[in-house]
This record gives C-alpha cells, sequence and structure tokens, in this order.
C-alpha cells in the first residue's frame, strides 16, 4: 500500500496537471482558473472523509486525490499564464519611436552584427510628444551595427546593471513558425520577455551610469570577459564559457554541429554532471574545514556534525553556481533533488528513489512549469529515471579480489559500470532523441566512453580552477582542443548520424516503453516485444504524396520566399529566403529544421534571383544536401554564381516528376540579354498535377506580368497564387489578377517589414474580387495538397497555443 499511501501519486499528478494546462490553445480568464482551484480545494477536503478499508476503496481515493492536485495544477499554472498575457506589449504601441529608460538586466549577447540583451523598463515616453507609455517591465532589445541606410557604426560596451536612456520602436513577441522549427514565442514567455525591438540609430542613445542591480549577471560578464582575455582562441574561450556560465551562444554553430554529431551536446553545456561534481567538491572542502575548526577555536563539530554541514554546504555553493551558470533546467533538477535527497536525509526519511525523482519533477514545474516543453527537461529526467530503473549489476558469489590486484580490479570494475551505464543510457534515450531531434549518433555510446571521464575529470576541473587563477583557463583551452582534433574527424564520418523523420507522438511513446521495459526485464519475449517497438520508431518515415499528387508548404521564413514542394519521389525548393545576419540565414534557422523533421533531401534547387531574401540560406542548404541539381537567372557577375553550378531558367524549360509537370514560364531566354533589374528576370515556376496549377512568381512587377498576359493569356490561370514580390505595390495588377482568379492568395512577408509589404491597396484588388488571402506571420507556414486543394492550412492553427501570435 506504499504506492497509493505514499506522496508518489501526487506528485505525479501535479506533474500531469501542469502539463496537461500547456496544452491549452487558448486561455481561460483569471476568474475561471480561481473556480477551479477553489473547486479542488473542496473536493480535496471532502475526499479526506473517504473510506480506505478496502483496496478498491483505497485506489477510488487516491484516484480522487489525483484528480484533486492535478486540477490545482492545472489552475494555478492558468493563472499565471492569465496574469502574464496580460502584460504584453499593446498593439498601439507597435511601431512607435519610443524613449525607454532601464537596466540592462543579465549578460549582452554578442553578434557578429550587433548585441542582444534584455532590458527592464523603469520609465518609457514617446518620442513625438514625450507622453508617457505603459510598457512591459521586460524587453528584448537588439542593438545593430548597421542601420538601414547600410552605415557601419561602432557600438558602444554593454554592461549588466548599467541604466541606460534608448531610442526603440517595440513590437509584440513574434517568431517563425514551421514544422519541427524552434519555438521563439515560447521562448520569449518562458524568459518573462513580454515585447522585443531594435535601438534605433536615429537619435543616439544615453548611458546614465552603472547600478549595483543584477550583482549575479554583472559577476558573470566579468568572468566572461576575464576568460576571452586569458585564453588566446577566442573558439576555446567560447567553449569554457558555455561550461563555466552557461553561455551557449558563445559556440560557433559549427562546433555545436561536431557535438551533435558526436552525441556530446550534453556535456558542452551546465548539465547535472557539472553541478554535481561542483556540489561534491564544495561538500568535501566544507566537511574538511569543519573538522579541522578546532585550530580556529572551540570545535564547530560540537555545535553541528561535520557530515551534516559539508551535504548543506554542498547544496549551497551548488545552487550559486547553478544561478551563477544561468538556472537551465538541467541546473533546476539537478539542485532540487539534491535538496530533496539532503532534506530526506537530515529528516531521516526514507523515500525511495523513485518518490525522490518524482518530487525534484514537481518542484520544478511549481518553478517553471514550461520547462515542460524543453528538450533539456525530459532528456535529464528520464536519463536519471533510467539509472534508477537499471537492474543492479550481477556479482559473482564467492569471488575474493587477492590485494594484489586490488586496484586493478577495481578499475576494471569501474571501466565496465562506465561501459555499462552508458549503453543503457544510448538505449533508453535513442527513442527520445529521435523523438526530439530526429537524430541520433551512431558514434556517440564511444564517444561518450573517452568525452564523459575527459570533460568531468580534466576540462571542467580545470575550468572551475580558472577562477582562482586564470592562466588555468589557457590549459583548459589546450584540453579542449585535444577533444576537439579526435571529434572532428568522427563528425566528418558518413554514417556517423542515423537519422529518421519525426515519429507521431502514438510511436514515440511506444519506443520510449519498450526501452523501460527492455532495460527492466530479463524475459525474452518482453525483449522481443520491446525491440519490435523500438525498431518501428527508428525505422519510421513520414508518409509522401502519392503517384501524381503534389504537397506544398510555404515556410514562415520571414520577408522573404522559400517554397518546399514534393512528389512521390522526389523535393523541390523554390527560393531559401533571407539572411537574418552576417552568421545567421534561413536555410539553417528554418529550412533544414524542416527538411530534418520530414527526413527529406532536395533534388532539385531554385533561386528565383539574386536577391538576398531569395538565396540567403541557399549556401546552408547546398552544403547539407550537396548533390542538387539549381535553377536560376543570377548572372555571372553575381559572387554566388562562383560557389554553385547553376543552370539558367528560361520559359520553356520544364520535367515531369511521378506524373506532376513543373515548366518555368519566365524569363524569356531573350531576357539575359537586355539589361533588366533582378526582379524583371525572376524565375516564375508553374506546377500543374490533378487539373490543379500552382504559380510561384518571386519578385515579377508590373511590365513582367503584362509580358506573360500577353504571351499566355488564359494559360496563366491558376487556383494558389504566391502573390508576386511580397504584395508590393509594384506587382499584382488589376488585369493579372483578373487572368490568373486564384482561389488562394498566399502573402510570404516579414512581421511589420520595413518595406510595408503587403501593400493596402494589394490586398485590397484581392479582397475586392473574392480571394481567400492567407499572411505567414499570422498563419504560420501554409500546406496545400493537389489531393484537398480546397484548403490551406496554417501551422499556427493546427498547432495552437495560447503564448503565440
Amino acid at each position: 500500500m506504499r504506492a497509493l499511501g505514499g506522496p508518489a501519486p501526487g506528485l505525479l499528478a501535479w506533474s500531469l496537471g501542469t502539463f496537461l494546462q500547456l496544452f491549452q490553445p487558448v486561455l481561460w480568464s483569471r476568474g475561471h482558473y480561481t473556480t477551479l482551484l477553489a473547486v479542488c480545494a473542496c473536493m480535496w477536503c471532502c475526499g479526506q472523509r473517504l473510506p480506505l478499508r478496502t483496496a478498491t476503496g483505497s485506489v477510488w481515493s487516491v484516484g480522487f486525490r489525483m484528480v484533486c492536485v492535478a486540477g490545482v495544477a492545472f489552475a494555478l499554472t492558468g493563472v499565471r499564464a492569465a496574469y502574464f498575457q496580460q502584460q504584453t506589449l499593446s498593439p498601439v504601441l507597435e511601431g512607435i519611436d519610443v524613449w525607454v529608460t532601464g537596466v540592462v538586466a543579465e549578460m549582452p549577447q554578442t553578434r557578429v552584427d550587433g548585441v542582444r540583451f534584455t532590458f527592464h523598463v523603469e520609465h518609457a515616453e514617446r518620442q513625438d510628444d514625450d507622453s508617457a507609455v505603459e510598457l512591459p517591465h521586460a524587453l528584448s532589445l537588439g542593438w545593430y551595427s548597421s542601420g538601414f541606410d547600410g552605415e557601419v557604426k561602432a557600438l558602444p560596451v554593454l554592461r549588466a546593471g548599467e541604466r541606460w536612456r534608448l531610442p526603440v520602436r517595440l513590437k509584440r513577441p513574434h517568431g517563425l513558425v514551421n514544422p519541427g522549427g524552434f519555438d521563439t514565442e515560447l521562448w520569449l514567455w518562458s524568459q518573462g520577455v513580454q515585447a522585443s525591438g531594435q535601438v534605433r540609430e536615429s537619435r543616439w542613445p544615453q548611458p546614465l551610469g552603472r547600478t549595483w542591480r543584477y550583482p549575479v549577471e554583472q559577476w558573470r560578464q566579468s568572468a566572461r570577459e576575464s576568460i576571452y582575455r586569458s585564453v588566446s582562441d577566442n573558439r576555446w574561450a567560447g567553449q569554457i564559457a558555455a561550461l563555466l556560465l552557461g553561455d551557449q551562444a558563445s559556440i560557433s554553430a559549427k562546433d555545436w554541429d561536431v557535438f551533435r554529431l558526436t552525441g556530446i551536446a550534453h556535456l558542452m553545456s551546465i548539465s547535472g554532471l557539472h553541478i554535481t561534481l561542483w556540489a561534491w567538491m564544495a561538500s568535501r572542502l566544507v566537511t574538511a574545514v569543519w573538522r579541522r575548526s578546532d585550530g580556529f577555536g572551540p570545535s564547530w563539530c560540537l555545535r553541528y556534525p561535520a557530515g551534516q554541514a559539508g551535504l548543506w554546504g554542498g547544496l549551497c555553493f551548488a545552487a550559486a553556481y547553478a544561478v551563477f551558470s544561468g538556472w537551465g533546467v538541467p541546473a533546476q533538477r539537478t539542485v532540487c533533488m539534491l535538496a530533496v535527497a539532503n532534506l530526506l536525509q537530515w529528516r531521516a526519511y526514507r523515500w525511495p528513489v523513485w518518490e525522490r525523482w518524482l518530487l525534484a519533477a514537481a518542484a520544478v514545474c511549481l518553478w517553471d512549469p514550461w520547462a515542460l516543453l524543453q528538450p533539456g527537461f525530459w532528456l535529464s529526467f528520464v536519463a536519471v529515471g533510467m539509472l534508477f530503473w537499471m537492474p543492479p549489476q550481477a556479482t559473482v558469489s564467492g569471488a575474493v579480489a587477492t590485494p594484489v590486484a586490488s586496484w586493478r580490479h577495481k578499475l576494471v570494475k569501474q571501466l565496465q559500470q562506465l561501459w555499462r551505464e552508458q549503453w543503457w543510457l544510448t538505449l533508453a534515450l535513442t527513442p527520445l532523441t529521435l523523438w526530439l531531434f530526429q537524430q541520433v549518433s551512431l558514434v556517440g555510446l564511444g564517444v561518450n566512453l573517452l568525452a564523459i571521464p575527459w570533460v568531468t575529470l580534466v576540462v571542467t576541473p580545470l575550468t572551475f580552477a580558472g577562477v582562482v587563477w586564470s592562466p588555468l583557463w589557457q590549459v583548459a583551452g589546450w584540453t579542449l582542443q585535444v577533444l576537439m582534433t579526435v571529434l572532428e574527424p568522427l563528425s566528418r564520418l558518413p554514417w556517423a548520424v542515423w537519422r529518421t523523420a519525426a515519429p507521431p507522438v502514438w510511436l514515440g511513446v511506444l519506443g520510449l516503453v519498450g526501452s523501460v521495459l527492455w532495460i527492466g526485464s530479463r524475459q525474452r519475449w518482453v525483449r522481443f516485444v520491446s525491440a519490435v517497438s523500438w525498431l518501428a520508431m527508428v525505422c519510421w518515415q513520414s508518409p509522401r504524396p502519392a503517384q501524381g499528387t503534389v504537397q506544398i508548404l510555404f515556410a514562415d521564413i520571414g520577408q522573404g520566399n522559400a517554397v518546399w514542394v514534393r512528389t512521390a519521389r522526389h523535393s523541390l525548393m523554390f527560393d531559401t529566403g533571407p539572411r537574418y545576419g552576417l552568421d545567421n540565414d534561413a536555410g539553417q534557422r528554418v529550412l533544414l529544421p524542416i527538411l530534418q523533421h520530414m527526413n527529406e533531401r532536395i533534388d532539385t534547387l531554385v533561386l528565383s534571383h539574386q536577391d538576398s531574401d531569395h538565396t540567403g540560406g541557399a549556401l546552408s542548404l547546398v552544403a547539407q544536401h550537396p548533390p542538387m541539381q539549381v535553377w536560376s537567372s543570377i548572372t555571372q557577375a553575381h559572387w554566388l554564381s562562383h560557389r554553385l553550378k547553376m543552370q539558367r531558367c528560361s520559359a520553356g524549360e520544364g520535367w515531369v516528376w511521378d506524373g506532376v509537370v513543373f515548366d518555368f514560364i519566365h524569363p524569356m531566354a531573350s531576357d539575359y540579354e537586355r539589361l533588366l533589374s533582378p526582379n524583371a528576370r525572376s524565375c516564375v515556376l508553374r506546377i500543374r498535377a490533378q487539373g490543379q496549377t500552382v504559380l510561384l512568381t518571386a519578385d515579377i512587377e508590373a511590365l513582367q506580368e503584362q509580358a506573360l498576359l500577353q504571351r499566355m493569356g488564359d494559360a496563366l490561370k491558376a487556383d494558389v497564387l504566391l502573390v508576386p514580390h511580397h504584395g508590393s505595390k509594384t506587382s499584382s495588377t488589376e488585369g493579372f489578377i483578373d487572368t490568373v482568379q486564384p482561389r488562394w492568395a498566399l502573402f510570404q512577408h516579414g512581421y511589420r517589414n520595413r518595406y510595408g509589404h503587403p501593400a493596402p491597396v494589394v490586398v485590397q484588388r484581392y479582397q475586392q474580387r473574392g480571394i481567400r488571402q492567407l499572411y505567414s506571420p499570422t498563419c504560420g507556414a501554409m500546406h496545400w495538397r493537389s489531393d484537398q486543394p480546397q484548403e490551406v492550412s496554417c501551422e499556427r492553427e493546427s498547432d495552437k497555443r495560447y503564448w503565440r501570435f
């Protein structure tokens, strides 16, 4: 009856109630949540009187109380979310220039083209009339070195705790929403940010001096600067900053790819292993000092036992380091579990490890409910849970180690134990890793056997010791260089990673349950069933379109174009979106995650013209999918033509894939001999399947629309139209719209972009003709299929969450 009468059911119910609230598409009012909270509390009080005389009665009583606890967790999370949602930026203040006075609240993140930082507002006023305005407390701001006029400016060095008066232009939190993409809006929500914006260059910002606020962030920034001064190569300095401070942005995207491909990304950020190591070191130090305290006078052991002092001292140091490192989910989980273990040991409670595990999970849910939606939460808790679930290592009865071989025997035992735990963890986490990331490292098992001792026993202690004597950070950099010398060749192996499409939820759960059963049972039939469920997930592939049909995804790419086309056996990408910065583009941020989510490769790439909002992600895409045909109107004078082998797109060129017809209808071959703008030479691709036509028009303008009308006439008619030039007023003429007569007009443009796309007059033209319209900022990625031509589904609607725009 321990399972029914102990705390485990209540702790599990709390986590489940919190988890269910996160899937609400729309929040209730705070009054509804408060009512639910009161009802569940009353039900709990009534449930205390339920009989427990029989096993059946006990089950019903525990189930009833679990429902009450889950309801309380659901209501409390909902109240917090409803309160936070009310703090968001008013739509009236979007796009308005505002003077904001406040304090830099976190360590700024330096980028190649500027800096991003969190800013806590103290006062704000409009720039046009100096009237005070109400803003959210926390803003996410960017300050870039190049302005709209292209002039590059030197930026001042921002420091946490500094007070500034900044000219900013704000918008509500908005991110790109695509299948398999990063949820920027959830990340901003979990960080407490309810508005983002940019520092304007029009009126120079004014520094107002240093403050003593946010001392931890000031110390973190000072430590980061000291690391970069002490280490000769910024590459290794960035990795040391990630290990010591949790500053993962300091690691380059190239190095992150190496860590992911070799399966050690968990080691290169603040993890439970690092926190536990710090707690152990601090505990040993406190215990040693406590036991030798008689040198300072009366022994401290007379007042408090040295063992207990070491436990609490280790916990305090671990909590301090977790806060210093950024207080991520792994750090939260580790501190919670250490606190639970210390508390239970202090009170002499003998809870099973599972109840301690559930208590730590419930504590994290209470502290940060939205941590449940982070991959790190599941990887951390599932890994620890699997270690608890592993059967004890078998021992040979009667075996006695000889004194001569004892150290060898211990070393072999330790290596065997490390191999065993790593093997079980790899097996257990593979379904979860495939579910979350759609890939798993095949070299990760062997690499972790080497990297875990190296990072834990060599790199991390040197990183900690560098706080006391900074030259040791340079030594830590050399040890990281040795590690990367081993990792980089392994990451380049063609079979280093197994990739699969994102499995459905039921298959992911089945694979995870299969791993649990395999580890916990030695019966052959159980392991056979487990292996079948595990392999079903590992070999999962997303369903492809049927022969003769086509599926098209209009990606949520920001200000640019990117359209992914799939047939039964082929795949095409039309344009690759914009560059978001000197070290960031739509290929790596949007398109590659989409393709990885579906485990797809690109056969053909079309770059409609040379503008950067259409070719920004091309190199990132081609680097991952090199054997592809490239069509483009880019001239030989452009730098991209020297990096890619391209074929000119010309009217009349075309091909057939799996019963689906592709043909270019613009530009004419003679257009390449004329002096035309890149927009005027845009490739226009027509796709026909099952009697349906899709027209991808890129950035053609009024003159090109008129030329198409004269040359093709009614043959231009299409069911789906990618609106020319993002809805610019220089395109979408009335004659063109009347001839094409699309059922759907799809606009790909950036949220509150500086060009004003789409132009109101263009939107009005489509509305007057009864043409249905969708916009990527409000729809997210847009999906259309030739076998369901009447429907275009929006990613924001199919996966609706209350924190999304």
